[in-house]
């Protein structure tokens, strides 16, 4: 038929389904899940302080509150992923969104810091159910040509809240409203998670996967062990100084990764719905975006050793922490705009030139630290502009990787990819703690004095640096975009 024959009705079918007219208004919503999960991890390094004194915590604990988190989070991000597919991402965010507000509350009155690993873990379970939402319901919400700048306000998000983070941690625990302390830095996810509950009643729709696959609990499983037997070891190993069964965890950990495999493998030629598809991963340059990104989120380090080099070495409150780290947020709100213009510049390089330039930044900053006396803040006319390059960096390799990795694929594969992506970045954040954070704490022993926490915040910079630079070469040329639709995923039973 040709096309002046078509009725307005067969045009309509041809065309597609129309854009949710209020898709913004959900995008905003569900990005509010994707906001307050990283936010969580961030804003507890500068309260670290007030939480050992108030709640009289070891280093140990210290290390378990903040990678108790990430760990539980990223361990069950691409099951909340799986689960929004099933049951609808709407039911599952509302559903992550008041279990995190419920955790929020229980951590905000925490009397011991057994009950706050444990409620951190419940908060990092509710996180890993709204997070993924947003991400999934990118290509469910936004016609082709929208999705590129939503998935770019995605990893300016998750860039923006560990800014917002270290601010909003000094300015609460500075304040001490009412005499809540470092409380308030939980309890400030309340009204936040209120209004946004509210709004998403009327203003979200809900979606799910094409297909509505089953539940992998087996993946589930093996997947828990896998990374629970890599991270809690090198979280609780060295403070107990390496006892027998740290080092048989450890030592399980590829039993548990192969298990996981053939599990998977098998499940997938029996027409099952494996957790993840594997087949993903022969896509051209996926695993090496994916090993990227692992290395991106060795800068959690840099947010609780800076806390702990301005409040122990120079003596600095929560509050003037929580501004000193203004020339990185400078720098990362510079990345992240320019990245466009980055990417039209360099090409494909944009996410190698981001690693570089964080790299460079952590190097810097910590030959100045080594440069001058002891308990004396390097000069801010060095100081800002290398700690600025931090922040350059990491806002454009944020967005420029998430990019590069989740559009390596087609739609169908997207939500799944998003979740590895999600999950790569908090089990690298949580190694950066155990690993980076214990050689800090290895270095700093059991002095306090401005010149040990000086000598080990630098070499600590200097660790992250090498970390950013493999992740440079790893990222050379990712940027460049791949042809999606030409991608077909290899069969995960092969």
């Amino acid at each position: 038929m040709p096309d002046s024959a078509l009725s307005p009705s067969d045009i309509v079918r041809q065309a597609g389904p129309a854009p949710d007219p209020r898709r913004w208004s959900a995008l905003a919503i569900l990005l509010t899940g994707a906001f307050l999960a990283p936010l969580d991890f961030f804003i507890v390094n500068v309260a670290m302080p007030a939480i050992t004194t108030g709640l009289h915590s070891t280093a140990a604990d210290v290390q378990m509150v903040i990678s108790g988190y990430a760990v539980v989070y990223a361990v069950f991000l691409i099951t909340g992923g799986r689960l929004g597919d099933i049951f609808g991402r709407k039911a599952i965010f509302m559903t992550g969104l008041a279990g995190f507000a419920a955790a929020s509350a229980l951590c905000g009155l925490a009397w011991s810091p057994t009950v706050l690993i444990a409620a951190r873990m419940l908060q990092g379970l509710a996180a890993a159910a709204m997070a993924p939402q947003a991400l999934a319901s990118v290509h469910a919400l936004f016609p082709a040509h929208e999705r590129g700048r939503a998935l770019s306000i995605y990893g300016i998000v998750l860039g923006v809240s560990s800014i917002i983070g270290q601010l909003l941690g000094g300015a609460l625990v500075g304040a001490d409203l009412d005499g809540f302390g470092w409380r308030l830095i939980f309890l400030i996810n309340l009204p936040i998670a209120l209004v946004a509950f509210l709004a998403a009643i009327p203003l979200l729709r809900e979606t799910r996967g094409e297909t509505r696959p089953r539940l992998d609990l087996g993946g589930v499983v093996l997947s828990s062990l896998a990374l629970s037997s890599l991270v809690v070891p090198l979280v609780e190993g060295r403070e107990r100084g390496w006892p027998w069964w740290s080092i048989v965890m450890l030592a399980t950990t590829p039993v548990f990764v192969e298990l996981f495999r053939r599990y998977e493998q098998r499940l997938a030629r029996a027409g099952g719905d494996p957790l993840i598809d594997l087949g993903i991963f022969r896509l051209p340059g996926l695993v090496r975006g994916i090993s990227a990104i692992l290395a991106l989120y060795a800068m959690a380090t840099f947010f609780l050793t800076y806390s702990l080099y301005l409040q122990g070495s120079l003596g600095y409150t929560a509050w003037e922490a929580g501004l000193a780290i203004l020339p990185f947020s400078a720098g990362f709100l510079a990345g992240s705009t320019f990245s466009p213009t980055i990417s039209r510049l360099v090409g494909g390089s944009a996410p190698a030139f981001g690693f570089a330039s964080s790299a460079f930044g952590t190097a810097a900053t910590a030959l100045l630290v080594l440069g001058f006396p002891a308990g004396t803040m390097p000069p801010l006319l060095l100081m800002a502009p290398a700690i600025g390059f931090i922040g350059l960096g990491m806002g454009t390799s944020m967005p420029t990787m998430m990019r590069a990795i989740v559009e390596r694929v087609g739609p169908h594969h997207a939500g799944l990819v998003g979740g590895i992506v999600n999950s790569t970045l908090q089990v690298s954040a949580a190694i950066s703690v155990a690993v980076l954070g214990g050689l800090f704490y290895t270095l700093v022993g059991t002095r306090t004095d401005a010149a040990s926490i000086g000598h080990a915040f630098a070499w600590t910079l200097l660790a992250i640096a090498a970390c950013h630079s493999v992740g440079a070469y790893l990222a050379a040329g990712l940027g460049r975009r791949e042809a999606v639709g030409a991608q077909a995923v290899p069969s995960a039973a092969d």
